[in-house]
């Protein structure tokens, strides 16, 4: 890979995806680094000055639940740089509660950002991937593969995106585009603060189910004490959009490797659930 290869990464505003931006320049990419909102790039400019790669990393708005948007800054990017070599989609957003106590909208608003902008993304770059002989790196999370507990829409997005990058791998391989999904656990990162959870207006509109979404949020507090730290789960990107032949999945962490293999493993569901159980009480 040289420095002029080109990958666009998408919610780079904080967290993973501001890790891998910086991660990405500084393996010689040039980088699209996109966000909705890009009065938020002070935090990824700054690392990027630091970082000595503020040369290689352009910030452009993308907002993944426009389409219009989506198409928009990837002519742009194509009409700047000649060439798309890489997609990373790591735009995303967590919803917590369960089905009776979220609307029908903020589920679709969930399945929107997380699954729906993810294929509007990886729909307009493959034509440029195909050109280039790229490849497509979705940011998943363990989520896609082991149901948890309070997070019916979010893990429902994520399974779903993890189903459609597996169906679209070997079909992307037969026009030389590579297909991987990576899978962070516990990320300390503003993913996690943005949520702004109002944890005493959940329980007391929780009904019966305030007992055990009690036991889920102090439980989710302790395991975010051991998180990863962004860089941390932005390096297996970094190592799938620079290796010859990157795997289909790869996870973050060893937790994250234990964690995924529970459902791998488990033919009939007894595993992930005798699992999720103990989280509510």
């Amino acid at each position: 890979m040289n420095s002029e290869k080109t990958v666009l990464i998408t919610g780079t505003s904080s967290g993973i995806g501001l890790a891998a931006a910086i991660g990405a320049a500084r393996a010689g990419w040039t980088t699209v680094a996109t966000m909705r909102d890009t009065g938020r790039s002070e935090a990824l400019r700054k690392a990027a000055v630091e970082n000595g790669v503020a040369d290689r990393i352009q910030v452009k708005r993308l907002d993944v639940v426009d389409p219009e948007s989506v198409v928009g800054c990837l002519e742009e990017v194509v009409a700047e740089h000649g060439r798309l070599d890489a997609l990373v989609n790591n735009a995303g957003a967590a919803q917590v509660g369960t089905v009776e106590m979220v609307s029908l909208d903020e589920v679709r608003a969930a399945m929107e950002v997380n699954f729906f902008g993810v294929v509007a993304a990886t729909r307009a770059a493959l034509p440029h991937l195909r050109a280039a002989r790229g490849r497509v790196i979705t940011v998943t999370s363990v989520g896609g593969a082991v149901g948890q507990p309070f997070n019916e829409a979010y893990c429902a997005a994520k399974f779903a995106v993890e189903g459609f990058m597996q169906s679209l791998a070997p079909v992307a391989a037969t026009v030389g585009v590579d297909v991987t999904v990576v899978e962070p656990g516990a990320v300390a990162s503003e993913f996690v603060a943005n949520l702004g959870l109002d944890v005493p207006a959940l329980l007391a509109a929780a009904g019966p189910y305030a007992p055990a979404l009690q036991a889920y949020i102090a439980r989710t507090r302790e395991s975010f004490g051991n998180a990863q730290t962004p860089a941390e789960a932005a390096a297996p990107i970094i190592d799938a959009l620079t290796a010859d032949r990157p795997p289909f999945r790869v996870q973050t962490s060893q937790w994250a490797r234990d964690f995924v293999a529970t459902t791998l493993a488990d033919l009939d569901g007894s595993a992930v659930q005798g699992l999720t159980r103990t989280w509510v009480g």
